[in-house]
């Protein structure tokens, strides 16, 4: 009978141990995805508070300005031109099987303005400037130079991140403007000489069919992807840890998470703009 009482004592602090070992899981992977949700916020919170601070660092945003809008030129004029080039040739097949071909010009024009022109701009610059963004402050991170300056009685945030968010939003919708144009400019050059579309006729139907309001709101979303990309890169890089290998894991992780809440905040973009 002891043997018995000691065998079920036994089992029932064995099945409490485990239960209370399910509800630390949990509650560290509740955790762990609160902070993943939260953090990024109070990161953003943060970088609007430290914006309106002075002192204004107008010569270091004009430095990111020209790091990642100069020198992503030319990536942006042939990944546009070639990008309008295909969407001619895709679109003018479909529009030759109703002898449509005229409105090539137009379709191309009104996709590349409201939707893929910010799109891919984000996607291209996530793959350089965010990477390199990202890169440089966590190397800046895992080096000891961030504390160094907490230390000088400089808030990193005020110094590193802010003059690269404003600098990335301000650039991103002329980037996505060119991107537009050199795009328009690749489907012309397609529909012209594959599928002998009227040159008059081809900015014709580009006059009637894009609006002002889908320039308009293409350049909107290029403002806020801008604002995404070097957010996400500027967190996961002054938040990056643990030496070289930190250093990858953060530049690899803040080109995924803007390429997702690019997407993401696409859509919602895209909702609102239609609705509205």
């Amino acid at each position: 009978m002891t043997q018995k009482n000691s065998d079920h004592a036994l089992s029932h602090s064995q099945a409490s141990f485990f239960l209370v070992l399910i509800v630390e899981r949990v509650g560290e992977e509740v955790i762990k995805v609160a902070r993943v949700l939260t953090d990024p916020l109070l990161f953003l919170l943060n970088i609007v508070r430290q914006a309106v601070k002075p002192p204004f660092r107008t010569r270091l945003i004009f430095q990111h300005l020209y790091f990642i809008g100069n020198q992503s030129i030319n990536i942006i004029f042939l990944t546009s031109f070639f990008v309008g080039a295909v969407f001619g040739l895709e679109l003018g097949g479909v529009f030759r099987i109703f002898g449509a071909e005229a409105m090539l010009g137009a379709a191309t024009a009104k996709t590349l303005t409201r939707a893929l022109s910010p799109l891919t701009t984000s996607f291209l610059l996530a793959g350089r400037g965010g990477a390199a963004i990202a890169a440089e402050i966590a190397t800046m991170k895992v080096n000891e130079q961030v504390e160094a300056m907490e230390a000088m009685a400089v808030d990193p945030i005020h110094y590193l991140v802010v003059p690269r968010v404003i600098a990335a939003m301000i650039i991103l919708p002329f980037l996505c403007g060119i991107f537009s144009f050199v795009g328009t400019i690749g489907a012309f050059v397609t529909g012209v000489l594959m599928f002998d579309v009227d040159q008059g006729l081809f900015f014709e139907k580009i006059a009637i069919i894009v609006f002002p309001k889908d320039i308009f709101d293409g350049l909107v979303k290029a403002f806020a992807f801008g604002g995404i990309m070097a957010t996400i890169a500027c967190y996961y890089g002054i938040t990056a840890t643990g030496g070289a290998e930190g250093v990858g894991r953060a530049t690899t992780n803040s080109v995924v998470m803007t390429l997702l809440a690019t997407l993401g905040c696409d859509l919602v973009l895209t909702f609102i703009q239609t609705v509205l």
